[in-house]
């Protein structure tokens, strides 16, 4: 018989969102254009050319959607910032019509017991920046430390957890070594440089909420577990590769002070030598990490891929999401225990975990039951009490996402919500598996005992 289900008493459940995903009007009262509004009007980056222009609209109905968290009974509510709201042109003038609307938002969650956790980038770099090199310039780290100095200073305090970066592997990886992502290049050289400044960035930015600020501050990582699909050395090797690639690049530096070894390999001419004192940057203290979780990988040496040589082998008896992702609730209790492993007794936040899956563009009579999601939901939360049960220092849990929304290059046909969006009217339907996280915040997790 399993133990019974006891989150710690004071264990953060909420939601997340990002800026460029759900709130529309990018280019509204002053805000300059970004990466992504440029990328959404160029044919054929996005699948039937949806765009962000309006997306969710929490523009325009962010107190709409805070009652909706609240109706919830959500803790917590970590969301982006667009960096060209606050600053048009990505340094300089700061647009006081962007610090406004975060501001009200802010005021409105903690109004409502909602705890506002603000990740300072979640992939839309400023456009102007871009024109000036953007992660490939090494004057990025500054540009990004001011626009972090800005926010802490207008809101630390009301804001007491704060993210640096979101998932600095899909801005690399997506955005400039294969292109489906903005700005969408395709580089062998450039991915190497745009992950290290993507680094030295998230450390001055660290480095300058020592100075001013006086709450939590870490970074978020997506892992995805890696595992041989043989017991074959070349099947090992490759694991090794699409580990150190995917995961521990972005963690080896943080805390061990170095890449890990088999980006030489995988890189060859491409990988440059750092200075030794940028990793005295990347290396700044961290309060807390936060780990993103969607699936696993089954990992085989295929010397044709560029440029890791492995293939993912597709497990066929597995349910997989409309992505094509495994559900394997197992690799997330296998993460966090694996982090705890390498990294230390460090607080741990998972900030995204969710699943898509097909829902109807449309709400039939104020319902939408998503059993698949419920069901993945349910496994997954049982997975996270299972690495708490081996040590894990689980803080708490954000839902992706609140509110289907625009999936990058994917556009509205993947929904990861618990709410439904009526893209067409905006209205907005709980799913079945809100109200199941609902009673999931409301019994701190104890209704997981229910065999029903």
């Amino acid at each position: 018989m399993s133990k019974p289900i006891h989150f710690p008493p004071d264990f953060l459940w909420g939601s997340a969102t990002s800026a460029y995903q759900i709130e529309g009007a990018p280019l509204a009262d002053g805000a300059g254009h970004s990466i992504w509004t440029r990328f959404a009007a160029t044919p054929g980056k996005i699948a039937n050319g949806d765009t962000g222009d309006i997306a969710c609209d929490h523009y325009h109905r962010w107190r709409e959607d805070v009652a909706l968290m609240r109706s919830l009974g959500l803790k917590a509510y970590r969301f982006s910032v667009s960096w060209s709201r606050i600053l048009p042109q990505g340094t300089g003038a700061v647009n006081e019509a962007g610090i406004a609307f975060y501001e009200k938002l802010i005021d409105e969650l903690l109004a409502n017991g909602i705890e506002p956790m603000l990740t300072l980038y979640h992939w839309d770099l400023p456009a102007a920046l871009d024109d000036r090199g953007g992660w490939l310039n090494p004057a990025i780290a500054d540009w990004f430390a001011d626009y972090a100095r800005v926010l802490f200073e207008r809101f630390d305090g009301r804001v007491c957890f704060w993210t640096t970066l979101n998932e600095p592997w899909v801005v690399t990886d997506g955005g400039y070594l294969h292109g489906p992502l903005a700005p969408g290049h395709r580089n062998l050289y450039e991915a190497p440089i745009a992950s290290h400044n993507l680094l030295r960035a998230h450390g001055a930015a660290v480095k300058v909420y020592r100075e001013i600020g006086k709450h939590r501050i870490g970074l978020v990582v997506n892992i995805e577990p890696k595992y041989p699909a043989s017991d074959e050395p070349q099947d090992i090797a490759a694991t090794r590769r699409a580990d150190a690639y995917m995961n521990r690049q972005y963690l080896d530096p943080v805390f061990h002070g170095h890449y890990p070894a088999e980006l030489k390999e995988i890189f060859g001419a491409a990988w440059p030598d750092w200075p030794r004192e940028d990793f005295d940057l990347i290396g700044q203290k961290l309060d807390y990490i936060g780990i993103n979780y969607y699936t696993r990988s089954v990992c085989r040496h295929e010397e044709t891929n560029w440029p890791l040589k492995v293939a993912a082998v597709r497990q066929t008896q597995s349910t997989h999401m409309e992505t094509g992702w495994e559900v394997f609730p197992q690799g997330l209790t296998d993460t966090l225990v694996e982090f705890r492993r390498r990294y230390g007794d460090l607080p741990v936040y998972v900030m995204e975990n969710g699943s898509t899956f097909y829902d109807p563009p449309n709400a039939e009579d104020g319902q939408m039951h998503d059993p698949l999601r419920v069901d993945c939901l349910k496994k997954n939360l049982h997975a996270l009490h299972a690495a708490i049960e081996q040590g894990v220092d689980l803080r708490g849990y954000m839902v992706w996402s609140l509110l289907d929304n625009l999936e990058w290059s994917l556009g509205f046909a993947k929904r990861f919500g618990i709410v439904h969006v009526n893209f067409e009217t905006q209205q907005r339907t709980p799913k079945d598996s809100a109200l199941l996280y609902a009673q999931v915040v409301a019994s701190n997790g104890a209704c997981l005992n229910d065999p029903a």
